[in-house]
Parts: structure tokens; sequence; C-alpha cells
């Protein structure tokens, strides 16, 4: 049962990531086939990760009040609907706002499924069960955009959008058919705006649940800087074709996979601030290696790929201990405290990806600078919060 259950958790939170990346190979189709410019097909995804942290605000919390299971499908329907739409526009406005709609329904599976978690399990467990399924969640950036690709050169880029309708199908189903309800009608809490309102101010009042929501989100940011300069960084920086991203994207998530692997089997044996300690080390000595290849020489494969896979698996051994340790902050308000924690992190893979990531993507040098200075602010942050690790939860 509890595979099952790590697979569908799993298998929810691939929705926002296969929306994201893989119709990263149609930005140059996209673009020819509406007029548009490239920085215009951009906004296709600056607006989706924008309105997918905007909703991560919401989901804990009506998941806290109605229920886990209701909160998923809804939120799966609606996401279908936008994957049709986006199938079938006929303009580029008209695409953004499908995209704006798929914004809003894909961050349900990964709040909904952080709360699950920690309905259902806690401490080392929660951590081992966290790591197991971002491992498998991991395929879905590192399959998408190869998928991506074909699907581009083989049929056209409105085949991802039906892709996505149909995935969002299957999710569907799952979800319906075998993952029960873990949050008990006595333990919700009514929809009072007022009551909701005060309990979000709490959690922005917490500096230590801030601090480690944003050491997470923006060490994250290194690998946003990527995934938003991935068609640029590939077909312009590496000069490969569309069907060659898994260039970029099979050892950024293999790191993360192996990495959610290694931060799963020694959650029993290791403190959280050991692992999160030896995880920055490790990203460190991965953005320098970075910075020094790329001042040095011509971005090519594999070398300028070699270091970010070191990067995202160190940081993906440092993502279950500092979510946790931001979460047991609020061990009453779990639904909630996981759409905060969700929406400062998106809200800063949207900020890199969207507004940053343009500015960096013409160099290798710069987009490895880049990483090594959203490393240095989550460094800051992660330090700082260790002033109040100790405070009593919430």
């Amino acid at each position: 049962m509890q595979i099952l259950l790590t697979v569908l958790l799993a298998g929810l939170t691939m929705v926002g990531p296969l929306a994201i990346d893989t119709y990263l190979p149609s930005f140059p189709a996209i673009g020819t086939e509406f007029g548009a410019t490239p920085l215009a097909v951009q906004q296709t995804l600056s607006l989706f990760l924008f309105c997918f942290a905007f909703m991560m605000l919401f989901y804990g919390t009506l998941s806290d009040t109605f229920g886990r299971r209701p909160v998923i499908l809804v939120s799966l329907v609606l996401y279908i609907a936008a994957c049709v739409g986006g199938a079938v526009a006929g303009s580029l406005g008209f695409l953004l706002v499908c995209r704006v709609l798929q914004g809003l329904a894909s961050g349900a599976g990964s709040v909904v499924g952080r709360a699950i978690v920690q309905d259902r399990f806690s401490g080392a467990e929660a951590q081992k069960i966290l790591g197991h399924i971002m491992m498998v969640f991991g395929l879905a950036p590192a399959l998408a955009p190869i998928l991506g690709g074909w699907l581009q050169v083989t049929y056209g880029w409105r085949s991802i959008f039906w892709f996505l309708a149909l995935f969002g199908a299957v999710m569907t189903f799952a979800v319906w058919r075998w993952l029960p309800e873990s949050l008990a009608p006595r333990d919700r809490h009514p929809l009072h705006f007022a009551t909701i309102a005060g309990n979000y101010l709490k959690v922005l009042r917490h500096r230590q649940f801030l601090l480690l929501a944003v050491a997470l989100g923006v060490a994250f940011g290194g690998f946003a800087l990527y995934i938003g300069s991935a068609a640029y960084f590939v077909m312009h920086i590496l000069h490969l074709p569309e069907t060659a991203f898994a260039w970029l994207f099979i050892p950024l998530v293999a790191g993360m996979v192996v990495g959610s692997a290694i931060s799963g089997k020694v959650a029993h044996r290791y403190s959280q601030q050991a692992l999160i300690w030896l995880a920055y080390a490790g990203m460190a000595v991965a953005a320098l290696v970075n910075v020094g290849y790329t001042y040095l020489f011509a971005a090519t494969i594999p070398w300028a790929v070699l270091p970010l896979f070191f990067y995202s698996l160190a940081l993906a051994v440092a993502m279950p201990p500092l979510s946790l340790i931001a979460l047991n902050h609020f061990p009453n308000h779990s639904g909630l405290a996981a759409s905060m924690q969700s929406f400062i992190q998106m809200t800063l893979f949207a900020l890199i990806s969207g507004v940053v990531a343009p500015l960096l993507f013409d160099s290798a040098f710069k987009l490895a600078c880049g990483v090594l200075g959203c490393l240095v602010v989550s460094l800051l942050a992660w330090v700082l919060a260790q002033a109040g690790t100790h405070a009593k939860p919430n």
C-alpha cells in the first residue's frame, strides 16, 4: 500500500513539471506559427509559473477544509480542460489564457500530496517517503522534453497538449480509484476567511519558516535558471537540435533522482541538519566547477552538463529535510504551511526562470554565475534560520 501511495503521489507531483517541460522544444515552432518573438513565447512559461505559484497559496487551505481527494480531483478536471484548450488554440493570446488556467490547476498534487505525507507519516519515515516520491517524480522533467522534442518533430506542438490532457485523465482515474482520503472530517478546519488570513499572517511572521522556504526556493533557483533557458541553452549555446534536450535534462533530473534516493536511504542515520550541511558543500563544489569550466572553455557536451548533475544531486539530498524542518513549525496546519512553502518556492522559481534567466541565457558563463549567486543567497538564508531552529511549533 505504501508503494502504491508513493507512486500515486509522485504521479500527481509530475503534473506540473510535465506542463512546464514537455513543450519547451516547441518554443521556436509556436513563435513561427503565431508570428511571435521568443520573449513573447517565453511568457507562456512565465505566466504559467506565476499562476502555479499563486494557486499554491490556496490548495493546502482548501484541502484542510474539504479534504484531500476532492481538491485534487477538481484541479485535475480543470487541468484537462486547459490542456485541450491549448491543443486547439488559434492564437498566442488564447494559448496564454489556457496556460494561465493550466498553471492555476497544476499544483494541487504537489501541495496536497505533501500534506497527505504529513497526515500519515512523521519524522524519518516522512522524509523517506518524500525522498521516494521525489525520486519517482524526478523522471518527469527528464522524460518530458525528450518526449516533447519527438512529438514536436513528428506531430507538431499541438500533440504535446493532447498528451498532457491524456496524462491528466489517467491521473484522475487513478486518484478516484486508489487514493484514499487521509484527513478525517473531525480534523478539518472551517473555511472562515478571517481565520485563514490570520493563519497565513502567523506563517508569514514566522522568521525561521520563511528563511527555510527561501533557502530551499533559491537553491532550486539554480535548477530554474537552466529550465527557463533550456531552449536557448540547448539549441544556441550547445548547438543541438530539438530532439537533443536529453543532454540537459537527463543530467539535471538524474541528479535529482539519485540525490532523492540517497536522502531516503540515510534519513535514519544522519540528522536533518547534518544532511543539509553536506548538501550545501556538494552544491558549492559543483557550482564553482561550473563557473570555472565555462570561464575557461566554450560549453560542449558532456562537460557543460556534468556539474549540473552533481549540483542537482546535492540539492535533492537537502530538499526533504529542509522542507520537513519548515513544515514541523506548523504541525496543526500542515496543509496551509505546505501551501505557503510551495508558494514561496514557486514564486522564486517563476521569478528566476521568467525574469532572471532571459538576462543570462545568452552565455553559459553567465548561467553558471547565476547558479552560484542563487546558492550564496540560499546558504545565507539557511544560516540565518539556524538561530531559531528549536522554536516551539505552532
